[in-house]
């Protein structure tokens, strides 16, 4: 996680954005730093752009306790 960037987390990673790698390997870091299963992530939005909307299935506080905790992450 790289912290957040007008009110949305930043997620980095190295896959390529080809045949969807690059949106599947943010999904599963998300799940990842989120401590849910990564099919408790879904994308809602934006398959083909920078920007992604998702859905996260689990606890609501906690979840939000632990985006609270990304967001305010140092992005490098």
């Amino acid at each position: 996680m790289g912290g957040s960037r007008a009110g949305a987390l930043v997620v980095r990673v190295r896959e390529r954005p080809v045949e969807g790698r690059a949106t599947e390997a943010a999904l599963a870091a998300l799940a990842d730093a989120l401590g849910v299963h990564r099919r408790a992530v879904s994308l809602v939005h934006g398959a083909n752009s920078r920007t992604k909307v998702v859905e996260v299935t689990g606890d609501d506080r906690r979840l939000e306790a632990e985006v609270t905790k990304l967001a305010g992450s140092v992005c490098p």
